[in-house]
């Protein structure tokens, strides 16, 4: 077992789970501002801090993604971000893309950039704490997208970054996002997901990347966010685990799930679906954002004071999600 292999297997085992509050300052802006809070530096932090001083950073959580400003914060009692998250047991990580950019010859999609100088950013970040990366390519579904340029360019970039993360003795998450915008079906998003997952494995086997030693962060195969043809969270599981099966090769430890524009319960019922029906060696866990941080963000922002309420909130969801990881949630248990 590689030193990559183990530091994956510990982020997602048991039923653990992966905080993503990698937000940039813009996103986290507008969530900040939806819910009438001034986003500066001091609340950015006070609301993460709040999240990694919870409970369910030892019970539930096994890695955390950092943004930028966040791995470089010290929290108000003195501990570094990454010493915050690493004395509760988790292992932290960052994003290390510089965001999606239009795609030339093919300007309504996009390619994410962030190579040039990668390698010494991933060097100093190692130095700040940071155990894994991630690295998002995103891809539009519509009549004629995503092309093959979007197709091969991002998986190219995708596995150009994941060689040098492991260079750097680091886990990439791969995140090959193909977005719920539009009225697709769910047999599109099942075909074109295929598709993409697929290539980023040539380009990742291309590179040498060692498989056992990363972790993929994928969408559900969902229909469209504006399709009249929804499909059941039964029809979910099966779709989602059909594509995983046909595309991803056997070595990759586990896949972590992106929520993607999924409200907090569909999420975890998608995912409990998919380990109740999970007939492969995959970990099935998740990789959620808004999905695990949304209700707790709406308490916060009425009294900023009240850290026990917010985290309350957030250890409820953490755990509901651990429990769909095992595929032992239940709506009742919501309640």
């Amino acid at each position: 077992m590689s030193e990559l292999n183990k530091i994956a297997l510990k982020i997602i085992s048991n039923g653990k789970g992966i905080l993503a509050a990698d937000e940039s300052n813009g996103t986290m802006t507008k969530r900040l501002e939806a819910v009438n809070v001034n986003s500066t530096p001091e609340n950015r932090l006070l609301f993460r801090e709040t999240l990694f001083s919870s409970e369910s950073m030892k019970k539930y959580i096994g890695g955390v993604i950092l943004y930028d400003e966040t791995m470089n914060q010290t929290t108000n009692f003195g501990k570094s971000i990454p010493d915050l998250i690493s004395s509760s047991g988790a292992i932290p990580g960052i994003k290390v893309d510089t965001g999606a950019k239009s795609l030339a010859n093919s300007s309504e999609e996009k390619i994410t950039e962030g190579l040039d100088g990668l390698r010494e950013r991933l060097n100093k970040y190692y130095e700040l704490g940071a155990r894994f990366t991630k690295w998002r390519g995103v891809y539009a579904i519509s009549d004629k997208y995503p092309s093959k340029i979007s197709i091969n360019s991002n998986a190219h970039a995708l596995a150009r970054y994941s060689a040098l993360a492991q260079e750097s003795k680091m886990v990439p998450i791969v995140e090959p996002e193909v977005l719920m915008d539009g009225n697709h079906s769910a047999d599109v998003c099942l075909s074109k997901t295929s598709e993409v997952i697929k290539k980023c494995f040539e380009e990742l086997i291309l590179h040498k990347v060692d498989l056992s030693g990363i972790i993929l962060k994928p969408n559900m195969i969902l229909a469209g966010s504006q399709s009249k043809r929804k499909i059941l969270s039964e029809e979910v599981a099966q779709k989602t685990l059909e594509c995983l099966k046909n595309s991803v090769p056997n070595e990759v430890p586990g896949i972590a799930f992106l929520s993607g524009g999924q409200t907090e319960i569909e999420a975890t019922e998608n995912l409990n679906l998919i380990n109740k029906y999970n007939n492969t060696n995959f970990i099935m866990t998740y990789s959620y954002g808004r999905a695990l941080q949304q209700s707790a963000l709406k308490v916060w922002s009425k009294t900023h004071k009240n850290i026990q309420e917010t985290q309350n909130i957030f250890n409820h969801r953490a755990r509901m999600c651990t429990l769909a990881a095992k595929a032992k949630w239940s709506i009742e248990l919501e309640n």
